[in-house]
């Protein structure tokens, strides 16, 4: 029963509806069990998992322990004298559990001994920010957070402190205070494989003194020991896999040398801002002394580099995956060199240029080599950017603000809950081969439909439980209604609507919607809850992001979450999924 006051005089009592199975639930459970009033045993869930679920991986013991855990959190006490099977209340709440029957898998399943090129990586940009990029606090909580939730590129913006002689961590040339560059460091070391066993990387943006490059190798090595994966040439000519980086700490910048280059004449390279892979320009406390370093020529070899100290060879040769960009304009930066691999990066504005004018010049690069993508500079509110574009185009690391909320990012955090949620996703093999005429995918091209998603969204429930009873409406029960759409490629997205269902906490829409895909290996089915408000905007009511690839056929409970990508203890849907 829920009571609302209306007018102060008034009180609405509204009943809560009773949960009843579904119509396609009860004749699953008929056609497998041999009938309403009768128990389904183990081998008979077997069978279902088989043949409905499509888990042709499914034994029997799987369902034996799906059916002691039902019983004993439904009833509470198993003996030897308790009939193991399952009546068609315990088959509901069997397929309404979160945890006993999730839309996804919780375990890696990829190959993870490719080049790490070969993977989308979970990377987050400016990690130790807590607010917008001009005047909030760095620390290493919001770094410590990214971690948990499973990123695996933590960025750190180096710049010597007031006194020039320690290195903190701040947004350079804004009003973001700064963080200790050591805690940052133990932060790291502490929570780096909490919720994955894979490398994390660290990229540097760094604004140095070759002094405290050296002191930054010096921080860097005492921290992780062991932990840091040193290369064991000064470039790699294929990167390692995440398998064999398993448990390690991979350090990316550009080389001194290049940071070196970076700073001289002006005009040296045709990039504009938006375009370089550093992002916050020239260090305006060190830009003197680099220029003073730096020749006319953009020619210096190494031995003049190195003789004016001695520690920044130690800050070279800790970096291994080597970033850069070379003289010249996009086409040029994405030549793909034979002797050694790199990283590239390049903001979503710069992205947009490259993908429209070199698109198959960009795959082609992010086969072999890295590349970073970054949010324009205008985005001091620490919003994001749709990502599609540069996964669609292989770029591994598309640098995101975690520390808000938003569309983009509640696509970011559904692409990496596939393959266990580890922040390593293989990439499609579209994207990483080369036909026998020598061409790779074009991503402009017409391409057919390859698979068929249909979609059934059966019913909600939880609301009630996880909200006060007026969050949604003062003087009712809410008006649910679902948005379920597709993100991914261009042909492939659209979004679709449910009914409104007025006035419950248990809203049952029992609708069905298709959606034909051209690349569904890329491919995100979203989930909006709202409620419905004549007179005001409608009431966030929960949202989930799917990766198609890893969708579970048949019927499952869905969690969804809150704007910050937090779970709801008791909110879910009950859906329907197949193939064809």
């Amino acid at each position: 029963m829920g009571n609302y006051r209306v007018c102060l005089c008034f009180i609405r009592r509204f009943k809560m509806s009773k949960e009843e199975p579904p119509p396609d639930v009860k004749e699953a459970f008929v056609k497998y069990a041999g009938g309403v009033a009768a128990n389904m045993t183990a081998e008979q869930l077997r069978s279902f998992l088989v043949e409905f679920q499509g888990d042709q991986t499914a034994s029997l013991a799987d369902a034996q322990r799906i059916v002691e855990h039902v019983l004993q959190r439904r009833h509470h006490v198993i003996t030897k004298l308790t009939k193991h099977s399952l009546t068609l209340d315990d088959f509901y709440y069997y397929l309404f559990s979160m945890d006993l029957n999730p839309p996804i898998s919780d375990q890696v399943h990829q190959d993870m001994r490719a080049p790490l090129s070969h993977y989308y990586i979970y990377t987050s940009h400016n990690t130790y920010l807590t607010g917008n990029q001009l005047s909030s606090n760095s620390s290493d909580v919001p770094i410590i957070n990214a971690l948990k939730s499973g990123v695996r590129v933590v960025e750190l913006d180096l710049w010597p402190n007031s006194e020039e002689d320690e290195i903190d961590v701040l947004h350079g040339r804004t009003l973001t205070t700064p963080v200790e560059f050591v805690r940052c460091l133990k932060s790291i070391k502490e929570n780096a494989f909490i919720a994955s066993p894979y490398p994390v990387i660290i990229t540097l943006e760094d604004h140095l003194t070759p002094d405290l490059q050296a002191k930054a190798a010096e921080y860097i090595k005492e921290t992780f020991g062991d932990m840091l994966f040193f290369p064991e040439a000064e470039y790699l000519q294929e990167f390692p896999s995440p398998e064999e980086l398993k448990y390690r700490i991979v350090i990316s910048t550009k080389p001194p040398k290049e940071y070196l280059r970076s700073k001289n004449v002006k005009g040296e390279n045709s990039f504009s801002d938006d375009e370089t892979d550093d992002e916050d320009g020239v260090d305006t406390v060190c830009s003197k002394f680099y220029h003073i370093l730096a020749s006319e020529s953009s020619e210096s070899d190494d031995s003049d580099y190195e003789s004016y100290t001695t520690g920044v060879s130690e800050y070279k040769r800790l970096i291994a995956i080597h970033a850069g960009k070379p003289n010249g304009g996009l086409k040029e930066a994405l030549k793909v060199g034979a002797d050694k691999v790199r990283r590239l990066s390049l903001s979503e504005k710069a992205l947009k240029k490259a993908t429209k004018a070199h698109g198959m010049d960009v795959i082609r690069f992010t086969q072999k080599n890295m590349l970073r993508i970054y949010p324009k500079g205008t985005r001091v509110n620490s919003s994001n950017y749709k990502p599609q574009n540069a996964w669609l185009h292989g770029a591994q690391m598309v640098a995101f603000n975690m520390q808000g909320h938003g569309k983009s990012l509640s696509l970011m955090r559904g692409m990496f809950r596939s393959n266990g949620g580890c922040g390593y996703v293989k990439k499609p093999d579209f994207l990483i081969t080369v036909d026998s005429h020598g061409k790779v995918f074009d991503p402009n091209a017409n391409l057919p439909v390859k698979r068929t998603l249909k979609v059934k969204l059966y019913m909600g429930v939880g609301w009630n439980l996880d909200f006060e009873n007026t969050h949604f409406h003062l003087y009712s029960p809410p008006d649910f209604y679902t948005r379920i759409g597709i993100a991914g490629a261009p042909a492939d997205e659209v979004i679709k609507k449910t009914e409104i269902k007025e006035e419950t906490w248990s809203p049952v829409w029992n609708e069905e919607f298709t959606f034909p895909l051209t690349i569904p290996e890329l491919a995100l089915l979203r989930i909006d809850v709202y409620s419905y408000n004549i007179s005001d905007k409608d009431v966030f009511g929960g949202q989930n992001c799917l990766p198609v690839s890893e969708v579970k056929p048949g019927i499952h409970a869905v969690p969804l979450f809150d704007r910050k990508g937090s779970k709801y203890s008791s909110v879910k849907l009950l859906m329907r999924f197949e193939f064809s």
